[in-house]
């Protein structure tokens, strides 16, 4: 179907929503903007969809809703009753219209007589996560965009565990949402008569406290807290998202006295006014919180994104200067302390498991390894490491530890299924309290840990490319290295070629090729003959390709100098 057919169909609606009307009759002059929001639909892929606001099929607005959530609805029904009375708990966090999303997806659910229960204000990820399984629902919701601009929003599905949904219910669900033959006829409920018969219900308080409640079995070592309560300073910022209340309780539950929240980003703000993007991962997110730090001569940093499911953190230096720690870092630094605190009071697990994704350093399975302990590598996104928690809970093959991915997300406790920010900000300050008791920053802690297992750096670098031919361009740099890898990088050998798609690992030297037993991805990984690595995947929910790095050197300045020769040799490459 042409963009201009897609485009026609909207516009001769006569009961198109005021607003959409309003904002397609500004578009009716720009056939570049109207074929971006009409050329194609958007898709409901492995977890949902994701999107820019505004008018059109390829745009998130209350008919990409009410599709989506009407396969949702189908795929609940021929589950039976039992289902549709368990029903579905939705979040939604600080974004434009995302109230209103979350009330569209209430009501398309009612329609079809599938119970809901909506948070009445905005609410974190990891809350929703936590709330799908303590409510004992059938499925959950979240209306997040994460970290991404304010211009997007979009829509998480969750399973009954309260981990996003696997990829072959992903499938299911996205056969129910193609048969919707068209988005704008999609009937929906009244919300007054949905809450009259109780379909629709609205919670908060209780769920919040419970949740609480768990997020207090983090504490690993209380007496750590004690010791320093009085003098550890933490700087706090939500970024303008969801995570004020639940980061700031958790922290004062454990005994953090001196927690200070910057004061510009403290409150919900659909725009995002004092970032460029509110992500944890990006330095600049950080500018107010080190001036609040300079300050307040704050111990730690702490910086979540919109929907609290990622957290950075920034501590002074060698150089007493602020530093942003990497996602790698702080994983390094959570998972010694979980393993070394837990093997001196004798509750780690003989079959403890660590869960980390491809893309994730390596020093977290060399900690694992060192006590003896197994890590297990899943493709990135935060549901391969929920369905293998899953499965070890059912089998009892392995007790889970610690799951964490290189982009700032976390999980200690399993009541939560997906990354969980709160938890982190809550260990990370116990860490912190740690190091200080032993009169160390948290930078010397890790310095502490990279003398002991190795000077590992890690690098991240990104092409954005939007819209059609953006996605060509992507498809055109992954074809040109599938078809013709590379032998050698910044003069070291390509030893070993992992092909996801394919699920094809080739030893170079020995012409050996085995399986790859993960599900198939679009994602090409390459490893050389000094340990170094690379990796390129194009991003599930954003117009990216993502390229990752991953050197080990014997000091700082070594694996330094590694990661920026590895990162030159292999952009050059893409630019040819």
């Amino acid at each position: 179907m042409s963009w201009q057919t897609n485009y026609e169909k909207w516009k001769q609606f006569e009961d198109l929503d005021v607003e959409l009307k309003d904002q397609l009759e500004k578009l009716k002059n720009d056939s570049k903007q109207l074929e971006e929001s009409f050329y194609k639909t958007l898709e409901f892929g492995t977890g949902g969809i994701r999107g820019e606001i505004g008018p059109g099929t390829n745009r998130m607005n209350i008919y990409s809703i009410r599709k989506a959530t009407e396969g949702l609805a189908r795929y609940i029904e021929a589950h039976g009753e039992e289902a549709k009375n368990r029903g579905v708990a939705i979040a939604y966090d600080s974004r434009f219209k995302s109230p209103e999303f979350a009330m569209e997806a209430a009501k398309t659910l009612g329609k079809h007589g599938i119970h809901t229960y909506v948070f009445e204000s905005l609410r974190s990820t990891p809350e929703l996560s936590f709330a799908v399984r303590y409510l004992h629902a059938y499925s959950g919701i979240v209306i997040t965009a994460s970290h991404n601009p304010p211009e997007y929003n979009g829509y998480k599905v969750y399973g009954e565990d309260g981990a996003q949904v696997s990829l072959a219910v992903a499938e299911e669900i996205i056969e129910k949402v193609n048969e919707v033959e068209n988005e704008l006829e999609v009937e929906v409920g009244g919300e007054e008569e949905l809450k009259a018969a109780g379909i629709l219900n609205i919670i908060g308080e209780t769920v919040d406290n419970a949740y609480l409640k768990q997020l207090q079995t983090i504490n690993v070592n209380p007496d750590v807290i004690k010791q320093v309560a009085d003098d550890f300073k933490i700087v706090y910022t939500p970024l303008h998202g969801t995570g004020n209340i639940p980061v700031r309780k958790g922290l004062k539950a454990l005994g953090f006295k001196h927690v200070q929240v910057v004061d510009e980003q403290e409150l919900p703000d659909s725009s995002f006014p004092t970032v460029t993007s509110p992500n944890p991962e990006e330095h600049a997110a950080f500018e107010i919180a080190i001036q609040y730090g300079e300050k307040l001569d704050a111990d730690m940093l702490l910086g979540t994104d919109p929907d609290t499911d990622r957290v950075g953190a920034a501590v002074r230096n060698s150089e007493g200067e602020y530093e942003v720690l990497t996602g790698n870092q702080v994983g390094a630094l959570l998972l010694h302390y979980l393993i070394t605190e837990k093997q001196k009071q004798g509750t780690l697990a003989d079959n403890a498991v660590v869960l980390k994704t491809i893309v994730t350093s390596e020093l977290g399975r060399d900690i694992a390894t060192a006590n003896r302990l197994e890590t297990i590598d899943t493709l990135t996104g935060f549901k391969f490491i929920g369905e293998k928690i899953k499965e070890y809970e059912a089998s009892g093959e392995h007790r889970f530890l610690f799951g964490y991915e290189e982009s700032y997300g976390y999980l200690i406790g399993d009541f939560v299924r997906d990354k969980d920010a709160v938890q982190a900000c809550m260990l990370l300050a116990e860490v912190g309290a740690y190091y200080k008791s032993k009169n160390m920053t948290l930078y010397e802690g890790l310095l502490a840990v990279f003398e002991q297992y190795g000077y590992y750096k890690e690098g991240l670098q990104s092409l954005t490319l939007k819209g059609k031919d953006g996605i060509e361009k992507i498809n055109t740099i992954l074809m040109a290295f599938r078809n013709n890898p590379p032998q050698e990088i910044a003069g070291k050998q390509v030893s070993v070629i992992e092909d996801y798609q394919t699920s094809k690992r080739i030893l170079v030297g020995d012409n050996v090729e085995e399986e790859i037993l993960l599900p198939k991805s679009n994602v090409l990984k390459y490893q050389l003959s000094d340990g170094s690595w690379f990796c390129l995947r194009p991003s599930g929910t954003e117009p990216k390709i993502k390229f990752y790095f991953g050197v080990k050197g014997e000091t700082l300045e070594a694996s330094n100098n590694k990661l920026a020769e590895l990162k030159d040799a292999v952009m050059e490459k893409v630019s040819k």
